[in-house]
């Protein structure tokens, strides 16, 4: 999909599928509006990968951390979002779809980069939350390093911990995270 090509109404699920591939923003779909903003800077990308490592390492094999792939939030409202980091059953991944659905979805992770604050505590945190999406993690890259953990109770989410330094998570499996690992020191 080329940022130029500005649609000219709202776009159904089946017209962001349509779409042609633009690698050079990150794009997504909010209730039919596409939402175009520049790719990650470096840092976001270390800090997503070396967190993409650490799950890798300490998953169960019945799941998979995926680093920018398409989820469907909201069929009826056309809401793809791409989380910086999922981690979705394994035997889905093996499938190889194009996108998934929130349901399919046990974690979404967001890295929070300049301009995104908002989006990813307020937005994505709601939308996350009425998708179902039962456990999402913000990461904030400025000093100290930190990582806010959410689980979704009674449809909202409860902040479970927030730290800068190693965590020990129970879901959506047992995990030891350190947030101070994340870029390079």
């Amino acid at each position: 999909m080329s940022a130029v090509t500005r649609p000219d109404h709202l776009l159904s699920l089946e017209d962001w599928a349509a779409l042609p591939e633009d690698n050079s923003h990150r794009v997504e779909l909010v209730e039919g509006i596409l939402h175009v903003t520049p790719r990650p800077v470096s840092f976001h990308q270390l800090a997503l990968m070396e967190l993409g490592y650490q799950l890798r390492a300490q998953l169960p094999k019945s799941f998979v951390a995926l680093a920018e792939v398409e989820v469907v939030l909201f069929e009826h409202l056309a809401t793809v979002r791409v989380p910086d980091l999922v981690v979705v059953p394994t035997a889905l991944a093996k499938e190889n779809p194009a996108r998934y659905q929130a349901s399919d979805v046990v974690l979404a992770v967001e890295v929070v980069s300049p301009g995104s604050g908002r989006i990813d505590r307020v937005l994505k945190f709601a939308e996350y939350a009425e998708a179902g999406i039962p456990n999402y993690w913000i990461v904030d890259l400025e000093k100290p390093i930190s990582l806010a953990a959410y689980e979704l109770k009674d449809e909202r989410y409860l902040l479970v911990t927030e730290s800068a330094t190693t965590m020990y998570l129970e879901s959506p499996s047992q995990l030891t995270v350190d947030p101070a690992a994340l870029l390079p020191r």
